[in-house]
């Protein structure tokens, strides 16, 4: 969430830069209501100053025996305090749309991000390995699975529908959790909700491993905290019907190991460029070949400040495919989490900042290896890294 004094005092900026992620909001109503709140909040306070005031004064007259002379005073506290409740309502009858209002306003893409509309404006800053050259027609991991037995499309549409510090974190998030991350209320749709109850199944590791430290302040000493879990993963993913509808790519529940991070906010970009590297690390051990994208302020997810996607080939489709997402979320997630700092000898507290990534996802891991490392008879050689967990074996073939 971001800061409200900041949107307040920065609305044209503010307004540039969500026009940069292709939004076109007004500010108008929220100025309004904020203004009305902020004169409540000032009238309560010079209220109850003169409240304060006046029960000295009470408390004074008592003292010297000069009840007659008191209850005129304390006539006004009981007034003050009438009025005090109205102008409590008229700041209660505001608070919840701002709320509201700053809850649905993404996080503002940070100053090295590239100003873009779209997945075509993202910029490839680096590329890793060499594509795989085959002497015929690869094929698509869908066609290569069903032929050697180890996937079953059909079956499993007929019972699901188509389409650090390790910690093993719940599946079922209450909604403040997903609010914290930034899920809710804007991405609801995208989210399986229990029935009757205001839990939801998780769609990323992201949500319960940022929150293990929701409403906690945090020693400066301590950080970076690093965090990894592996786990399910169940979106709906609606908006994208008739999307990637063939094999591994577009799933209602798949597995991915997420890493977390929580930072202050001087080593937080820093930190993003080390999370980039460990997912890279894997990729690269198993030899698949990808390029990095950023984000461009048009593609960014919601909450993100800054993003490296890690696109790996598959040349069975002849295209590069999303397989890790790196993100820098500052305070923006913090913000809303009541995750805080404390530097030592300072006053106060201060928002950490917090990143996330995927390391990696493994659907779309299995997908990059069949298709890359697939033969002309139609096996396919196991990475060498892969080995020692396949009881030795250096190839899957149809038996």
């Amino acid at each position: 969430m971001l800061d409200l004094r900041f949107v307040r005092d920065h609305i044209e900026e503010v307004k540039l830069a969500l026009r940069h992620r292709g939004l076109e909001i007004s500010f108008d109503e929220f100025t309004d209501k904020d203004l009305e709140r902020r004169r409540a909040l000032a009238a309560i306070d010079e209220l109850r100053h003169r409240r304060n005031t006046l029960s000295q004064e009470v408390g004074n007259k008592k003292k010297a025996g000069l009840h007659a002379e008191a209850e005129p005073l304390m006539e006004q506290v009981r007034e003050i305090n009438e009025k005090i409740k109205h102008w409590e309502a008229e700041a209660d009858k505001h608070d919840p749309w701002v709320r509201d209002f700053l809850l649905n306003l993404p996080n503002l893409p940070d100053a090295s991000v590239p100003v873009g509309e779209s997945e075509e404006d993202n910029p490839v800053i680096k590329t890793w390995g060499e594509r795989p050259r085959f002497t015929f027609e690869p094929q698509a991991h869908w066609d290569l699975g069903e032929n050697l037995g180890i996937l079953d499309f059909e079956r499993a549409a007929k019972i699901a529908g188509a389409r650090y510090l390790e910690v093993l974190p719940p599946f079922i998030a209450n909604a403040d959790s997903l609010q914290a991350t930034g899920q809710l209320p804007k991405f609801q749709e995208d989210l399986f909700k229990l029935e009757g109850l205001n839990y939801f199944l998780v769609p990323t590791a992201e949500v319960p491993v940022t929150n293990i430290h929701r409403q906690e302040i945090l020693r400066e000493e301590d950080l970076p905290i690093n965090y990894t879990a592996y786990t399910p993963c169940f979106r709906s993913e609606a908006g994208s019907y008739g999307k990637d509808v063939r094999g591994l790519i577009r799933q209602h529940q798949f597995d991915k190991v997420e890493l977390v991070k929580f930072t202050t906010p001087d080593t937080s970009y820093d930190e993003l460029e080390l999370l980039l590297q460990d997912a890279e690390e894997v990729l690269q051990e198993l030899g698949l070949h990808y390029r990095v994208v950023v984000l461009c302020t048009g593609d960014m997810g919601f909450a993100a400040a800054k993003t490296y996607d890690i696109e790996v080939w598959l040349p069975g489709q002849q295209l590069y495919r999303e397989i890790s997402s790196c993100s820098n979320f500052t305070d923006y997630q913090a913000r809303r989490a009541e995750i805080r700092f404390k530097r030592p000898g300072a006053k106060g507290t201060e928002l950490v900042h917090t990143l996330n990534g995927s390391g990696l996802a493994v659907g779309r891991t299995m997908v990059a290896i069949l298709e890359n490392y697939q033969q002309e008879d139609g096996s396919v050689i196991i990475p060498e890294k892969l080995r020692p967990y396949m009881g030795g074996m250096d190839r899957i073939g149809r038996k």
